[in-house]
């Protein structure tokens, strides 16, 4: 049987974002039609509270979807809709920013540490403008399984992993994403093996240890065909992501992601006039 390939392995680079946020960006910005139908991967996490204290004040989102997953520590997310929800560790919040969302996400503790990851996502460009949503999921509301010795948390998609069927509970965008925390709990090295649609994207991203030669703050971007199969060191942690590629064009300008730069124009204009949102209230 074919199996994936690694195509490129990509470092994490130190960067900020919100007001001062220390995190590691593993992806984001040029070439993003490598990671179709995936945008961007932030890894934040400190026990230093200056790192983290000043939070992301109201900022806003057009034309994709925004999944936060927690480790460790809690954020408040609020925004123009009217949510006011807390992630705490285990979590994961969706956000489907559509046509238009403001929000803030500000850590509800000033000490101790904060762990967790944001991922991007982006929406086909018959979705770009469809009514923004927000779906928050705590720990024990998502999938958590353990198979031969892998400790998994199912937090989008379905797949088949080392013969065993798994799924997330949590609805299915039009990309059909799949995104797993995986921990090997042997003592010894396990092999992850994987049944992928052909033509999907995959990547892993090593959170901790070593998976398959990248050590953490890696990401191995793979080949497009085959199964998916590498080795996962004792006490190792990754999170797999797979999706079906969009094949748009993507025209980026920081929160707000469109097919066109007219479209980024107009998202632009768009919230400076106070036309991005209607109906807004407080947030």
């Amino acid at each position: 049987m074919k199996r994936r390939t690694v195509v490129e392995v990509i470092d994490g680079h130190a960067t900020q974002d919100g007001s001062g946020v220390k995190l590691l960006r593993i992806f984001g910005g040029q070439g993003l039609e490598r990671f179709d139908p995936f945008l961007m991967l932030d890894d934040f996490g400190s026990s230093t509270p200056d790192d983290y204290i000043r939070g992301f004040p109201r900022h806003p989102h057009r034309g994709m979807i925004t999944v936060s997953y927690m480790l460790s520590g809690s954020f408040e997310h609020r925004d123009h809709l009217g949510h006011v929800e807390t992630i705490h560790a285990g979590g994961v919040q969706w956000m489907t920013a559509g046509r238009g969302i403001i929000h803030s996400e500000m850590p509800l503790q000033t000490e101790g540490l904060v762990r967790g990851f944001q991922l991007w996502i982006n929406l086909p460009s018959h979705q770009k403008m469809m009514s923004p949503s927000y779906q928050n999921v705590q720990s024990d509301e998502l999938h958590h399984a353990c198979v031969k010795h892998l400790k998994i948390t199912a937090i989008a998609g379905s797949a088949v992993i080392n013969g065993e069927d798994l799924s997330a509970h949590t609805y299915v965008p039009v990309s059909e994403p799949l995104y797993w925390h995986i921990t090997n709990m042997a003592s010894q090295s396990r092999l992850v093996s994987v049944a992928l649609t052909d033509g999907h994207t995959a990547l892993v991203y090593v959170v901790a240890g070593q998976a398959a030669g990248a050590t953490a703050g890696q990401l191995m971007r793979y080949s497009a065909e085959g199964r998916l199969e590498f080795e996962l060191a004792e006490g190792a942690q990754v999170l797999l992501l797979a999706g079906r590629p969009l094949r748009e064009p993507i025209v980026q300008y920081g929160p707000f992601v469109m097919n066109s730069q007219a479209q980024i124009e107009q998202a632009i204009e768009d919230y400076q006039t106070g036309e991005f949102v209607a109906n807004m209230s407080q947030s």
